[in-house]
């Protein structure tokens, strides 16, 4: 055996089996390297390791690898609502731990630029991005999620006294993002349908949008607006989600319905679209979330809430689901 022959079964076992043989030509040795699904620090620590055991073939005095990768597009779902307090960012970080779960990979991007509130819900407050190329590399989740958001970059409490313009841009950053290997990347939108949220439809293009709304009359006309906003921009309605739907009261047991109930599954029926669940209104949720501790990360009463809301945009993320 030669040892080009010898080097090229080192390489199988080096790249797990991503390397093409190799070829030495007029002392340069060439060869394509798949990266598809690797993170760019990967990718340089293999290229550096076929970098050297190449040069050490005798004869060989320069080595170029091609890399080649069949690019899967990012696919992008938001999760909107036309106003605050409705329990957005809360239903979005336990979506995407829920859908990781599930096995899919998933990475999550807090688009509130004025009101960042991932960073708490996802335990990753102290955790400052790196960058490279000039794109922002996510921060780690105790989660398995990589995330980003603007509570990452500033100051806690800082206010952000930015026009437009500028948070559209510093959106565009969060999601333009280094993500590595995640397939799904999920969005928590600002509330409101303005101008930040229209940019941001325009050119990302989500493959679809999930709707978070109370139960009250007065949060689901609010809803139907941000309903109105994807319908214009042609971002498909996964469906809507109900929360706050129902108080178990600890002491008793009995159930009450301070906002109404039933509201965002009777307006997902008159729109003729999916109703996705209902997400209760428990006090253990809320202490939860403050904690950085989210019930969809482990199994109990109020993660089967959010489960069976992922796997019903999982289907729909297959194509079982869509009407």
């Amino acid at each position: 055996m030669t040892d080009l022959e010898s080097f090229a079964d080192r390489l199988k076992t080096l790249t797990n089996g991503r390397a093409s043989t190799p070829r030495v030509r007029g002392g340069v040795m060439t060869l394509a390297l798949d990266v598809a699904g690797l993170d760019s620090e990967k990718r340089d620590a293999i290229a550096a390791a076929i970098r050297e055991g190449g040069l050490s073939v005798p004869g060989v005095q320069d080595v170029r690898i091609a890399m080649t990768a069949e690019r899967k597009g990012l696919r992008i779902i938001v999760v909107a609502s036309g106003k605050g307090g409705v329990g957005k960012s809360t239903l979005s970080a336990n979506l995407a731990i829920a859908l990781k779960r599930l096995g899919l990979s998933v990475g999550l991007v807090d688009a509130d630029i004025y009101g960042p509130s991932q960073a708490k819900l996802m335990a990753s407050e102290d955790q400052k991005p790196q960058a490279r190329e000039k794109k922002l590399i996510p921060v780690a989740s105790p989660f398995g999620v990589p995330m980003l958001s603007m509570a990452h970059l500033v100051e806690p409490g800082k206010a952000l006294a930015w026009r437009g313009p500028m948070a559209g841009n510093a959106l565009s950053q969060l999601i333009d993002a280094e993500w590595g290997d995640v397939e799904l990347l999920i969005v928590d939108m600002p509330p409101g349908t303005g101008d930040v949220q229209l940019s941001m439809v325009q050119k990302h293009k989500p493959v679809g949008a999930v709707i978070v709304s109370t139960p009250q009359d007065l949060a689901l006309i609010d809803a139907m607006r941000a309903v109105s906003l994807f319908e214009q921009t042609q971002v498909p309605i996964i469906g809507l989600v109900e929360n706050m739907a129902g108080y178990s009261c600890p002491h008793c047991g009995e159930v009450s319905d301070p906002f109404g109930t039933g509201g965002a599954e009777a307006a997902a029926a008159a729109m003729g679209m999916p109703f996705l669940g209902r997400i209760p209104l428990a006090i253990d949720i809320r202490r939860q979330s403050d904690a950085g501790d989210p019930p969809a990360a482990a199994d109990g009463p109020h993660a089967e809430h959010f489960v069976a809301i992922s796997k019903r945009v999982e289907a729909w993320l297959h194509g079982t689901n869509r009407q």
